[in-house]
């Protein structure tokens, strides 16, 4: 299969392009899709490719358009170049499918109503859907609301981008209303229905005012997960990201979740200097222990360091736990139940990585049985560690 993407080096042409090298160079397992030549056309493309390009492709994503041009003529670019494709594929005799990036706005509902963007991207669809009259070609008309993601470039077209990037520039941002709510779609989102399309699986609807409506037969294509957000809820877990190097906790972040995806959107717009940052070890004439990671529901991971013959721990717990890891070195892990006296040992090593469980009720310790080496332990508490309430017992064990 060939592959045109016009408007390739776009925000969703770069990461389209790079989805379908994935898929080309077969690093991608999640379909086996057989893509030969991806043709990328782009502002900076000698025109000639692109009769060449339309003659051999066996589908076509147009996603060039114009978003932010000085004068507002320029939008008229949106469906003069959709008209020149539309020829070259029409004197190609090429009747391959092919999907159109049109915009919300073109719906000219509401505030959309006096859009010249918008029109300029309904005269697009309205080509498109001439052309499918006309020629039979199946058409893909997609309206994006807006789009986040990596890539996407800022103090452009995305308010999403342009907060992300301040935040992680430390640069100030301006909300005029916390409430106003957004309908956004991700860019992995984007490219799943995209691979979905060349698949012939795309999702169909009509749209009922600015919403989707699903169905089998729609005119319209959508990508199915969308996120309604406030701007206030945007700003307020950007700074939350912002603040974990500070704070140690990371956020709840569930799978398939806003908050997931723009915390990855705002982690591609950091600077090298915010891309690592120190952490405080706690060392004295044993070793050192550190606090690495803290969460909100879940705990927090730390990693203890043992010098040589020395033992740690000697206390219990009466209701939080722990698992500790050691990845280097070699040890013993000791606990006796509370006035017990039957003591059980585990031998841990960094040779057979094992997780041993710290049980509430038991004082325990770890000691470092080499004469020479380090004993490196990870640990995760089953809750964050409360100075006021430490849940932790000096007893030998």
């Amino acid at each position: 299969m060939n592959i045109l993407v016009t408007g390739a080096r776009g925000f969703v042409g770069k990461n389209l392009c790079r989805a379908l090298e994935n898929i080309r160079d077969k690093k991608d397992r999640r379909t086996n899709l057989e893509i030969e030549h991806i043709f990328e056309y782009d502002i900076e493309t000698p025109e000639e490719y692109l009769l060449e390009y339309a003659k051999n492709a066996d589908f076509v994503f147009n996603l060039a358009g114009i978003n932010r041009p000085k004068e507002e003529k320029e939008f008229e670019g949106n469906y003069l170049f959709a008209d020149k494709l539309l020829d070259c594929l029409l004197e190609c005799g090429n009747k391959c499918p092919i999907m159109l990036s049109s915009s919300i706005q073109a719906s000219l509902i509401g505030r959309y109503a006096l859009s010249d963007y918008g029109r300029s991207k309904l005269q697009g669809e309205n080509l498109l859907f001439d052309y499918g009259e006309k020629t039979g070609a199946k058409v893909l008309v997609y309206r994006f609301p807006n789009l986040f993601g990596k890539w996407c470039r800022p103090n452009y077209n995305s308010a999403v981008a342009t907060f992300c990037n301040n935040v992680a520039n430390d640069l100030p941002i301006q909300v005029n209303d916390r409430s106003t709510q957004l309908t956004l779609l991700y860019i992995d989102d984007l490219i799943d229905e995209m691979i979905d399309a060349l698949q012939g699986k795309e999702h169909r609807c009509n749209y009922d005012g600015l919403e989707p409506i699903f169905c089998e037969n729609g005119k319209y294509c959508v990508a199915p997960v969308t996120h309604k957000v406030t701007l206030g809820e945007i700003v307020d877990l950007l700074y939350t990201f912002d603040s974990q190097p500070k704070t140690h906790v990371m956020p709840e972040i569930p799978n398939g979740s806003f908050a997931k995806k723009l915390y990855s959107t705002y982690l591609s717009y950091l600077p090298k200097e915010k891309a690592s940052y120190d952490l405080k070890m706690n060392v004295d004439q044993r070793g050192s222990f550190t606090e690495l990671l803290k969460t909100e529901k879940c705990g927090q991971f730390s990693v203890n360091i043992s010098k040589p013959g020395i033992t740690k721990g000697q206390h219990w717990h009466n209701s939080k736990w722990e698992l500790f890891i050691v990845v280097s070195g070699k040890g013993l892990i000791e606990q006796r139940r509370i006035g017990d006296d039957e003591v059980l040992r585990f031998e841990v090593s960094g040779e057979k990585i094992e997780a041993v469980k710290m049980l509430p009720g038991y004082t325990h310790n770890i000691i470092n049985l080499s004469e020479t080496e380090d004993l490196v332990t990870i640990m995760w508490a089953n809750e964050q560690f409360d100075k006021d309430r430490p849940d932790t017992f000096s007893e030998i064990v």
